[in-house]
């Protein structure tokens, strides 16, 4: 058997699968700005009640980016963030200043003329998909949760949340490490670990490419783990994804230390490893959901299917 054929056997969805089944079907270009803007994310959230990490000023020009800057005064850490930015590309993390000089993440200094150079950078497109012209924000650092925060380590760990038609099908966290440099990328090091749905408990992770079972740099168990609040997690993960048109949606979202579960942002192109972090495959799970769900599903109901297709999947019913 090929190697194609045992991930087709196993229910691994695949990216050419995901692209001609799930994104090109359920998710239409011209609705892509939706989510490709995570400013106007952001809006479409804040305007439904959906909690969203605070934008403290934006810069859509050059000209702009001063009065960027000079609303930061007083602010000892905050976040500058590329609007139209992918896989944290862009993404300059302030942890404190003294004066006029910045400590970003991975302990450089820099100054202010470099925030106002990083920032305009984002608005030539630097960073933007396609290389189109942007807009620069800043952004509210958050902070992990304590329950997460000690099994992370340089940034905040988000949850991944897969949502298929308004139905949640599978969660993992990503944890940053020293190596991907406080971002919670997988594919720039970060962890990856399996959430079970029905629980919110951690079951498998996978860190380069390798199962593990502790954080590489805190060496924590990350195994075992009832994520906290994982069910409002989970509850707005779902509410964001109806406030796009798109049906195949992955949900980001952080447990903040004071503010509790917030959607950081949503993709429409969600990667694939997240099937690695829980050792499992999509495709059983969004071919239930495609049988199962009905339009007129309040998102509680949704969620309880999410839930009871994720149980079902790991006993084996699915296969």
């Amino acid at each position: 058997m090929t190697i194609g054929a045992r991930l087709r056997r196993l229910g691994v969805l695949g990216i050419n699968r995901r692209n001609s089944v799930y994104t090109s079907r359920w998710n239409r270009r011209e609705h892509y700005p939706s989510v490709d803007d995570k400013l106007e994310t952001k809006r479409l959230l804040r305007a439904a009640g959906i909690p969203t990490a605070p934008v403290l000023a934006v810069a859509r020009i050059n000209s702009e980016v001063r009065g960027m800057l000079d609303a930061l005064e007083g602010r000892a850490s905050f976040v500058i963030k590329p609007a139209h930015g992918a896989m944290g590309n862009g993404v300059l993390v302030v942890l404190e200043r003294e004066g006029d000089w910045f400590l970003r993440t991975g302990g450089q200094w820099l100054d202010r003329r470099a925030l106002s150079y990083h920032s305009e950078s984002i608005i030539s497109g630097a960073y933007a998909l396609g290389g189109q012209p942007d807009a620069a924000f800043a952004e509210e650092r958050l902070r992990a949760h304590p329950e997460l925060a000690e099994i992370s380590a340089a940034g905040v760990p988000d949850v991944r949340v897969v949502v298929f038609r308004g139905v949640p099908v599978m969660a993992m966290i990503r944890l940053p490490t020293e190596r991907s440099r406080g971002r919670a990328n997988l594919h720039q090091g970060a962890v990856g670990v399996g959430v079970e749905l029905d629980s919110g408990v951690t079951s498998f992770a996978v860190c380069a490419g390798r199962s593990t079972a502790v954080h590489p740099d805190t060496q924590r168990a990350v195994l075992a783990r009832k994520l906290p609040e994982f069910e409002r997690v989970l509850e707005i993960a779902v509410r964001a994804s109806d406030q796009t048109p798109l049906g195949y949606v992955g949900a980001d979202v952080v447990v903040d230390a004071a503010r509790g579960p917030l959607v950081l942002e949503l993709n429409a192109r969600p990667g694939l490893a997240i099937q690695l972090a829980n050792r499992a495959g999509l495709v059983p799970r969004l071919e239930e959901v495609d049988r199962r769900v009905r339009p007129e599903m309040p998102w509680p109901e949704r969620i309880a299917l999410g839930r009871e297709i994720a149980r079902r999947a790991r006993s084996g019913a699915l296969a």
